[in-house]
């Protein structure tokens, strides 16, 4: 099965390397540059196709029409397809703001129910250079710029909060900032109310809304095409644990609320019959820390010459892994985990039951583009298929690269 772009024929094929059984679901773990879900179809490589058992972990389907946004608690049309944009991990210097304003413009044109971004909205203050150019990291004209481009959005916006916009602001250049101080900021100038961003707006349950996690603004849910969506506040850069105490305390306070509005959000969508449940969320979570010593060292350290770690490395994300597999068991209908964090748009498999050390064949991983790369995912909600969402990579052809 092929990946394709909406404006030409299939340019990428499968890699004859990712026939092997899983294999692609190892390899994808490494960061930009090392390796990638696809490529171009070289000479012997076009019209490539997969076997079965790879079918499971990359698939991309094909444009359909969309319908309307419903109001949390309602289900869309049980006929009509449904589309929505996935994006992250953008823009980040100043080529890549301009780029941004391509693909909004595509985005505005297509006819879509929503808008989602996982997080990131500007680049890691400690990596950004005048050189590279763009607004300060973590800079009140930051916060200003990146509010006034979701609310800009056609369509109703919705974002989730990522390390680079408050967590990592301690290191940023050309000054620092006082994380928490970011944070505040953060939810009150981006989550107020119970609406998205977004020229059209669409009604949102947030976690705030319970005295417990009044905090959580950022956390909302929502209900679509009979599926229940639900944003984290999951981060990177280990989700904000082992830098100082105080971290560490804002983190177990933040893990246990992510945890208990992502149960909340699959009990709701197990009353209400509901044919699927999709996480967003800006931290890719390293799946691959789950998975025993053989299949680490099989499927995501051979080709880097290393060994497993003789012990399983404490992160920021077990309790939360944890968590994920026991509801999606339970829940038992397809269940989606979109991400940013690591920049490299994939779409996989890569939660392993702690008993069966399988796949667990109802969970899916899909990672939007990031930077260098200004490009979407657009997800379909059929209705007549079984696995409920198909994802189809948008290529912005203003931003596509003079290779």
């Amino acid at each position: 099965m092929r990946i394709t772009t909406p404006q030409e024929p299939a340019d990428y094929a499968v890699s004859s390397i990712f026939r092997e059984r899983l294999v692609i679901s190892s390899l994808l773990f490494a960061r930009p540059g090392i390796l990638m879900v696809a490529m171009p179809a070289g000479s012997g490589q076009k019209g490539a196709t997969m076997k079965p058992s790879a079918a499971l972990l990359v698939f991309a389907m094909i444009l359909l029409p969309s319908g309307c946004a419903t109001t949390p608690g309602e289900r869309g049309p049980g006929s009509a397809t449904l589309d929505f944009a996935l994006i992250g991990d953008m823009p980040y210097d100043a080529r890549q703001e301009k780029e941004f304003t391509n693909l909004m413009m595509d985005i505005d044109t297509a006819d879509l129910a929503f808008v989602v971004h996982d997080g990131d909205f500007w680049w890691d203050g400690q990596a950004w250079t005048e050189k590279g150019g763009g607004l300060p990291p973590c800079s009140d004209e930051a916060f200003n710029d990146r509010l006034a481009l979701a609310q800009a959005s056609r369509h109703p916006f919705i974002y989730a909060p990522g390390d680079n916009e408050w967590a990592d602001c301690h290191r940023a250049k050309p000054r620092t900032y006082d994380p928490f101080e970011r944070l505040a900021k953060l939810r009150h100038m981006y989550f107020q109310g119970d609406e998205s961003l977004g020229q059209r707006r669409m009604k949102l349950t947030r976690q705030s809304e319970t005295s417990r996690y009044a905090a959580y603004r950022e956390n909302a849910r929502w209900t679509f095409g009979n599926v229940v969506f639900v944003t984290l506040h999951i981060i990177g850069s280990n989700n904000n644990l082992g830098r100082t105490a105080q971290m560490d305390a804002e983190y177990e306070e933040r893990d246990a609320a992510n945890i208990a509005w992502m149960r909340e959000a699959f009990d709701l969508a197990t009353r209400n019959g509901s044919r699927a449940v999709m996480i967003i969320a800006q931290a890719d979570p390293y799946f691959q820390t789950t998975w025993t010593p053989n299949w680490q060292e099989r499927y995501a350290l051979w080709s880097l010459a290393m060994k497993p770690p003789a012990s399983r490395r404490k992160t920021g994300y077990d309790s939360f892994l944890a968590a994920l597999e026991k509801e999606t068991l339970a829940f038992g209908k397809p269940v989606v985990y979109v991400h940013g964090d690591t920049h490299i748009f994939r779409i996989d498999k890569p939660l392993v039951g702690a008993k069966s050390q399988r796949i667990i064949e109802n969970f899916t991983r899909v990672a939007t583009f990031g930077h260098p790369d200004t490009h979407w995912i657009r997800a379909t909600i059929d209705p007549n298929d079984p696995n409920v969402f198909r994802f189809r990579q948008e290529i912005v052809k203003e931003n596509r690269v003079a290779h």
